[in-house]
């Protein structure tokens, strides 16, 4: 009998070899849930009285984590922490990780994807010509890339990666940022400038209560009618209905949402009906190099915890012992 136990809450991959590799070498059980609601989840944690519990997007409350009172870690296999009661674990001393670093290169790339598609219309004529339409006039008239703005609203680890692309690619570059951070030739703007000057918003920051629905009617009111949101953080932070009703209105040309709320999102209902909106199936972490790289070093953040080391990147200020 393996001397730990690991609830794995869900995973995005196809299968679990390199997390059963790190676990097993180091006698831990992994028990894969075969449902992530609450239920389920609170109903195998107390089964197996788990010592840890790695989770991808599944909701982890007080209730799945106190089903165990072995739990010592609550590890994400991702970066953001808004599906993990934080406060919870920090008040029985359950260390919480992540991995903020993992897929920093694929969040910039998958933005500036987006960006160059509503730019360029690569979706809309995709769609016509499928549909077998074949006209270039069918497609509204497009500007050139280089010289357009990008306006990076949070200029954390993400942000400046696609800062330095984007201006690889002689488009200017604008950003916000809640730390006073500052990159060379970016200028850091208070967000009404940004919202004003940008062709291309591009969302970048946290969920958290402090952002959920933060970018609304107001915002959209402030951006140029030719400017397109790009969205590869959290679904949360954008009020759909009233990105839905700026589309409408006219006040912005489109959008790109690789994230949505709630996950997956109702395709058939305006925003994500509409023809100016890229929707993608939350993509923009995922690549080989990624998902081997995260999921490796979380399993071994478990295996460290669980062997009183302290792991790499505890998010809640406590250590292991």
């Amino acid at each position: 009998m393996a001397k730990f136990h690991v609830l794995l809450t869900d995973y995005a991959w196809e299968e679990l070899e390199i997390e059963k590799q790190v676990l097993i070498d180091n006698d831990v059980q992994l028990i894969v849930a075969p449902a992530n609601d609450e239920e389920t989840l609170a109903s195998l944690a107390k089964e197996h009285q788990v010592d840890a519990i790695m989770t991808n997007w599944a909701q982890v409350t007080q209730k799945v984590i106190s089903a165990s009172s072995n739990v010592k870690i609550v590890a994400r296999l991702g970066i953001g922490l808004d599906n993990i009661d934080m406060d919870y674990c920090t008040s029985k001393g359950i260390l919480v990780t992540n991995t903020p670093d993992y897929c920093l290169i694929e969040v910039a790339e998958h933005t500036l994807a987006l960006i160059f598609a509503c730019a360029r219309k690569v979706a809309m004529y995709h769609h016509e010509t499928m549909s077998g339409t074949y006209d270039l006039s069918a497609g509204p008239a497009m500007r050139r890339m280089e010289g357009q703005t990008l306006g990076i609203v949070g200029l954390g680890n993400i942000g400046v990666k696609l800062a330095k692309k984007a201006k690889c690619l002689g488009l200017n570059v604008l950003a916000t940022s809640r730390s006073g951070k500052t990159i060379e030739g970016v200028e850091t703007v208070d967000m009404d400038r940004l919202l004003a000057e940008s062709d291309f918003v591009s969302l970048l920051i946290p969920a958290t209560p402090e952002t959920k629905k933060s970018f609304g009617a107001e915002q959209f009111k402030k951006m140029k009618p030719t400017a397109y949101l790009i969205n590869t953080a959290r679904g949360a932070i954008i009020d759909h209905d009233a990105l839905a009703a700026a589309l409408d209105a006219g006040e912005i040309a489109g959008a790109a949402l690789d994230v949505q709320d709630p996950e997956p999102c109702d395709l058939t209902i305006a925003p994500y009906n509409d023809p100016r909106v890229i929707v993608t199936p939350h993509a923009a972490f995922v690549s080989v190099e990624s998902l081997e790289n995260m999921r490796s070093r979380v399993s071994r953040q478990v295996v460290d915890c669980l062997l009183g080391k302290t792991p790499e990147n505890v998010r809640n200020g406590l250590t292991a012992g």
